[in-house]
Parts: C-alpha cells; sequence; structure tokens
C-alpha cells in the first residue's frame, strides 16, 4: 500500500448522521474532499474535526453532475486514484490494499462491487459492480441525475480494472426524498434524446410513480432506439411494460410483455419470476412452478445493476412453495418453503406459510 496517491471526493448536504461512520470508511485514503451544497446542520464542522477538507458552495439551479465535477475539481492535480463516494456508503476495511493490487499504471477506472440495498434481515439485496473510481485526469461526469463518467480526454481511456476484494455497502436515508429525480430525468432526456440509458431511467421513473401510460410510451421509445443494444437493460424495460399493463388491468398484454422479455435475456432470472409472480396471483399454479423452475436454473448472479434482490432471495422458492400446496403435492410444497425460509430466516409470514403446510401434510397423511 502507498504506490499510489488515493484520494476520496464527496458531495454532501445535512448528512450529519454518517459522518463518523462515512470518515472511519474512508481514513485509508491521503485526502478527503468534500463538497458541502448548503447543510443546516453540523454537517461541515464534524467532517471538518475528522480531517476533512470541506468546500462550502451552493449548485444553482441543482444538478448532480455540476455538484460531481466541482468536487472533482477540489481533487489535487497530483492525486493517482481518485474515488467517488457518498455519505451514505461505507467501505470494508482493506479498500485500499485491494485498490492498489488491482490497479495498473495507466488505468483508467476500476470497477468493485457495490451492495446498493439491503432487507429487512440485514442480509444483502441489490447487488452490483460500480465504475466511481478513476484516474484524475480526462473524465467528466454528466446528466442531471443517474450521473455517470464520461472519457472527455484526448485519445482513447486506459483500461478498466477489476477491484476484488474491494466492497461498498450502501445504507441511504429512508427519510430522503427522491421528488428531484423525476425533474431532473425529463430534463436529461431533453438535453440527450439519444441516450438510450436515460430515456430507460425516465421510463422506470414513470412506473414508480404508477404513471403506468407513460412508462408504457417511454419504454417503447427505448426499445425502438438503435443504441438501445444491452439485452438486460432491453429485458427490463420489457419487464416494466409488463408491470405496468398489469396495473392497468389488461393481464394478456402484461403476459406477452414478459414473455418477450425472457425471449430478449433468457440468462436472467428477473423475467422468469415476475411471470410467475403474475401467475401466481392468476392461480396458474403449473406456470408457476414452470418458470419458478427456469429461474432457479440460473445460478451465477449478473455482476450488473439489473439484478434484483427478490429473484435472488427467497421469492422463487416461495413461490414454488405455494403452487405445490395449492395442487396437492404437500412434501415438494414443505422443502421449497424450508429452503425460502433458510434464505430469509426472520420471515415471520414465511414461518407461518412452512406451519401451514406441515399441518395440512399431516391431516392429508395421518400419522405419517
Amino acid at each position: 500500500m502507498g504506490n499510489y496517491k488515493v484520494c476520496v471526493y464527496a458531495i454532501c448536504k445535512n448528512e450529519e448522521p454518517f459522518v463518523d461512520r462515512w470518515m472511519d470508511s474512508m481514513s485509508e485514503a491521503d485526502r478527503v474532499l468534500v463538497l458541502d451544497t448548503g447543510s443546516e446542520d453540523r454537517t461541515v464542522e464534524r467532517l471538518r474535526a475528522r480531517g476533512a477538507e470541506v468546500t462550502v458552495e451552493t449548485i444553482s439551479p441543482w444538478r448532480f453532475d455540476r455538484a460531481r465535477n466541482r468536487s472533482l475539481e477540489l481533487v489535487p492535480e497530483d492525486a493517482d486514484i481518485c474515488v467517488c463516494t457518498d455519505l451514505d456508503e461505507v467501505f470494508h476495511p482493506g479498500w485500499r490494499e485491494a485498490l492498489e493490487r488491482a490497479w495498473v499504471p495507466g488505468a483508467g477506472q476500476a470497477s468493485y462491487r457495490y451492495t446498493w440495498s439491503f432487507n429487512a434481515d440485514g442480509s444483502e439485496g441489490v447487488v452490483f459492480w460500480y465504475e466511481k473510481i478513476h484516474a484524475r485526469r480526462g473524465y467528466q461526469w454528466v446528466h442531471p441525475v443517474h450521473e455517470v463518467l464520461r472519457w472527455t480526454g484526448e485519445g482513447r481511456p486506459g483500461p478498466m480494472v477489476t477491484a476484488e476484494g474491494v466492497q461498498l455497502d450502501h445504507h441511504p436515508d429512508p427519510t430522503k426524498s427522491r421528488s428531484q429525480y423525476l425533474p431532473l430525468l425529463e430534463l436529461s432526456v431533453q438535453e440527450e434524446p439519444g441516450d438510450d440509458r436515460n430515456v430507460h431511467y425516465l421510463g422506470r421513473e414513470y412506473m414508480y410513480r404508477g404513471r403506468w401510460d407513460d412508462c408504457i410510451r417511454t419504454l417503447k421509445g427505448h426499445l425502438e432506439m438503435p443504441t438501445a443494444v444491452w439485452r438486460d437493460e432491453r429485458a427490463a424495460s420489457m419487464r416494466y411494460i409488463a408491470r405496468s399493463y398489469w396495473e392497468k388491468g389488461q393481464a394478456s398484454q402484461a403476459r406477452d410483455w414478459y414473455l418477450r422479455a425472457i425471449t430478449e435475456a433468457p440468462h436472467l432470472r428477473e423475467p422468469y419470476t415476475d411471470l410467475a409472480l403474475m401467475l401466481y396471483h392468476q392461480r396458474e399454479w403449473e406456470g408457476v412452478l414452470y418458470f419458478t423452475a427456469c429461474a432457479l436454473a440460473i445460478t451465477v448472479r449478473p455482476r450488473s445493476y439489473i439484478c434484483e434482490a427478490a429473484a435472488w432471495g427467497s421469492l422463487p422458492h416461495d413461490l414454488r412453495a405455494m403452487a405445490f400446496y395449492y395442487t396437492g403435492a404437500f412434501r415438494e410444497a414443505a422443502e421449497e418453503a424450508e429452503k425460502a425460509l433458510e434464505l430469509e430466516p426472520d420471515n415471520q409470514r414465511l414461518k407461518d406459510n412452512l406451519a401451514l403446510i406441515e399441518r395440512a401434510a399431516e391431516q392429508a397423511n395421518p400419522g405419517r
């Protein structure tokens, strides 16, 4: 450790409860630089007391890319590696050593494991690989929200290295609103209408807000874009269209779009699981068993952000347990219920389901 100069940089506003945990985590860096965009609590004072170099500025009108770029300007030019994090994120100890082990002279970015969410029992939820560690020169943040790094330097960027052993956990403040996301996404699409990723994000945001027709219209547009070629993301758009049709009461359309998602990305669990869940609500038990079996046959979890916790948690086994139960296959139902409970041992509903199935099995075969 110590072959490279490593600087952490971040933006923040009213993050006082997270300061100590974050600074403990970032202490392996040579310098920690923070752009505070208008805290009204003691965030700035506490950061400075812990050794962070804090600059206070207002970004108006607010955009995440402008704030990120201004915070990047605070990083000294002689830094070798820039590490962009937020104050609600925490590295596991030893991250710098693992990062330096992976970094090579001339590298452009590093990819590392990121746990975006946790389940109620503390187990990992959504996990993917992130790319917010980069070289000092040649990079800029773009897009008002869901900002990403873009190479703006001369020639080609350096290679992406995989930093095995670097783990970053996300512990968001549940009280923070995401109300600003939609107008910023709409602005982002206005600014770069040909950016397929932003169109996908916008359609997804409409789905989150229950704007089903807007979601369908936007994501059908995404699928027609010539640059929208990544099958995982295309399948996600199809699933969101399907969910919107389901919410509108158009089950046949929803089924068709789920099947399209499966065809688009048969290597992903999520389309199979989503369709199985819809069939569960329709009490089509054979379909539930078939599509959950397809999902469980996929054992390698993708490293992209198109990876939802439910598909890799108890849900497939839970659905199978119920399908077996309603078709009278109580032994198989109990086996699946036990597997679901192993993945969520504190889930009371799963405990109750297992007890219900075991009672049904005993009544069907008394004394056995």
